[in-house]
């Protein structure tokens, strides 16, 4: 297993906040990793000390196993920002030219294939294009850059649905090709799920959780029923949030269910469904577990 990002005890304090307390991350080479926190939590932070913006109050941050210092970019990485510093009065080819001198694995046929795909003239100006399109040309070169540590941080915002699945769909189809480890922070948790094979999820700079997708897929259910029965059937269990309705409970619940656990849900008159992403993070995040 190669290393290609590796956070330790990172604190970050402005005044008597902290954006970041004791964050511990690790990402391994060739994985797409969502980092999921509402505004606030510090995704935005976490990805400007990776990019060697901002420098730690406190821990390490290392990439593909060197410490960075103080003022130091990592080497062959790619970093979107929420809010990209294009040239506005260049145009957008013009921009792409002068990305494509930092990133050594740049691919130029690409980069003109997906201002194809997103419908974006590189004649125009920077200035001349919507927030959304601006956000694009930042995706477009992040996708071009094929840089082996790729950082977006809110890369669709801005776009309607229809440009969100294709640039979802133009990094997934790429990264398929041209693997590398690329961290993608955003609050549309809903639409990171079919993207991402892991999560991080922050709050308050602090991290709640990090797990595979696949297992919060099968292993976060909504369960309600008789109160007793559901206070009974969730013992021992991770229940993140529970709320009472009648005489019943709905319980918000983050375990392994066998078959032994299904037909005892059965016989207790429990119904179990899944948890989509979206409330499984709000239950997550209101519990502060």
């Amino acid at each position: 297993m190669s290393i290609a990002l590796t956070c330790s005890h990172v604190n970050k304090q402005y005044g008597r906040t902290y954006a970041l307390r004791n964050l511990d991350m690790q990402l391994e080479e060739n994985v797409i990793y969502g980092l999921l926190g509402r505004n606030g939590a510090g995704k935005t932070t976490l990805l400007n000390m990776i990019a060697g913006g901002i420098f730690p109050d406190g821990g390490t941050i290392e990439v593909r196993g060197k410490k960075l210092g103080r003022g130091e970019l990592p080497k062959d990485f790619c970093f979107v920002r929420e809010e990209n510093k294009h040239f506005g009065g260049a145009r957008v080819i013009d921009n792409l030219q002068f990305a494509a001198k930092f990133h050594p694995h740049w691919d130029w046929t690409f980069a003109h294939e997906l201002l194809q795909t997103f419908r974006i003239d590189p004649r125009q100006k920077i200035r001349q294009l919507s927030r959304g399109m601006q956000s694009l040309v930042g995706n477009i070169i992040g996708l071009a850059s094929r840089a082996p540590l790729t950082l977006y941080d809110e890369p669709v915002l801005g776009l309607d649905v229809l440009m969100r699945e294709k640039f979802y769909k133009a990094l997934l189809e790429d990264y398929a090709n041209y693997p590398r480890t690329i961290l993608l922070s955003t609050h549309l948790i809903d639409e990171i799920a079919p993207v991402a094979e892991r999560v991080y999820i922050l709050e308050a700079g602090s991290l709640l959780l990090h797990d595979e997708m696949e297992r919060i897929r099968m292993e976060a259910y909504l369960i309600r029923g008789n109160s007793e029965a559901v206070a009974s059937f969730t013992a021992g269990k991770r229940v993140l949030n529970t709320e009472a309705y009648g005489h019943g409970t709905i319980a918000a619940l983050y375990a392994k269910l066998d078959d032994g656990d299904r037909q005892q849900a059965r016989e207790m008159n429990i119904s179990i469904e899944n948890l989509t992403l979206q409330k499984f993070f709000s239950y997550l995040i209101e519990g502060g577990q």
